[in-house]
């Protein structure tokens, strides 16, 4: 017999995967104002409707599914673990826009999130690790990052963000 709480019923499996009470926490925000060039850290930043982060060199097609990443920041640590290192790494160096705490971000996949008061993103998908992990983290960069990559996302509502920001779940 199943335990009761999860049963075969695909009604208690999207009961539970829409179990997010959470609010998460904005921590870091970084553009990348020319291409291949580091990450800068903002305390504050635009997020530009269906577009991305003014500043950022990217230039996004609206409607894009990549306009805009985000990285855990639970992730740091395991990184830097994974690399051997005794500080977690430096959120600019896994060149993502945005840094979120308090939130399994994997779990928001295909779901909208508010940050602050006004920014809305919708999660499309996972933001894979790239060859530049190797180039920035040294030999096994890369795979250190494989399942710890973050979250691409689309804009659909632009405003201001800073880090400190509540990151809430929109129903």
């Amino acid at each position: 017999m199943p335990f009761p709480f999860f049963g075969d019923d695909k009604s208690t499996v999207a009961r539970l995967l829409a179990t997010l009470p959470q609010t998460g926490r904005l921590e870091w925000i970084g553009i990348r104002p020319v291409r291949r060039e580091p990450l800068v850290s903002l305390p504050e930043a635009e997020v530009l409707t269906d577009a991305h982060l003014r500043g950022d060199h990217a230039r996004i097609k609206p409607g894009g599914k990549r306009q805009i990443t985000l990285l855990q920041h639970e992730h740091l640590a395991a990184v830097a673990g994974f690399l051997g290192l005794d500080a977690p790494v430096e959120p600019g160096r896994l060149r993502r826009n945005l840094v979120v705490s308090g939130l399994n971000l994997l779990a928001l996949k295909n779901r909208q999130v508010c940050i602050g008061e006004e920014v809305v993103l919708e999660i499309t998908g996972e933001c894979h690790p790239c060859s530049r992990m190797e180039e920035e983290l040294g030999p096994g960069g890369y795979n250190a990052m494989r399942g710890h990559g973050g979250l691409t996302a689309r804009i659909v509502q632009g405003g201001l963000i800073r880090p400190g920001d509540p990151v809430r779940v929109m129903e």
